[in-house]
């Protein structure tokens, strides 16, 4: 099984510096969903250092979930919970406790906007009010590129596939305000990537 795990190098750079910032605006008790979890190398390395939250990853793809299972396998933490499989987009998700927070790493630039939409609409669904939504990732300010890479990068995005994009802050702002999510702040991190932490109204 831990010959699924896969591996996601930028994990390795940026996860202390969200730690820093999960640590200062999540709720302290409770659980957190992860949101398109990825490896899962996130949730393994958040999870013992944000207890005693539990933390809940998921994703849509089943290689993801596999890789997400054998990396909990591998560093096993006892508020890790098991991955599940939840589709931002889909008008219900597939949660049974309740949720006092929610986490997303770079997911709104590699799919379409209307994963954006329906996590927005999930978080809305889900959060109770003073939850917690946080989103890291690389964002266009006034519709201009914070740095060249990331317009390179956005380029490489758009043709990989022409739904997907380095997003407007304003326009994620916006949906998540038309959700009843109020822009908590916005933390500039490295590599030109922004926290951007939103709170249940």
């Amino acid at each position: 099984m831990n010959s699924d795990r896969q591996f996601a190098p930028a994990t390795q750079r940026n996860r202390e510096p969200i730690l820093e910032v999960l640590r200062e605006v999540l709720p302290p008790t409770g659980t957190v969903l992860e949101i398109s979890s990825g490896t899962g190398e996130h949730a393994v390395f958040f999870a013992p250092r944000l207890a005693p939250r539990k933390w809940q990853p998921s994703d849509m793809n089943p290689i993801a979930i596999a890789s997400i299972a054998a990396w909990r396998e591998f560093e096993p933490s006892e508020n890790l919970a098991a991955p599940i499989a939840i589709d931002a987009r889909d008008p219900i998700w597939n949660v049974e406790e309740p949720i006092s927070a929610i986490v997303n790493i770079n997911m709104i630039h590699i799919s379409p906007w209307s994963a954006c939409l329906g996590l927005m609409a999930g978080a809305n669904w889900l959060l109770p009010s003073g939850g917690i939504l946080y989103l890291y990732g690389p964002y266009k300010q006034g519709g201009i590129h914070t740095a060249p890479s990331n317009e390179m990068f956005d380029q490489s995005l758009q043709l990989q596939n022409s739904e997907w994009g380095v997003r407007n802050l304003e326009d994620v702002i916006a949906a998540a305000e038309n959700q009843k999510l109020a822009l908590l702040k916005v933390v500039a991190m490295p590599a030109n990537n922004l926290s951007v932490v939103f709170q249940k109204q």
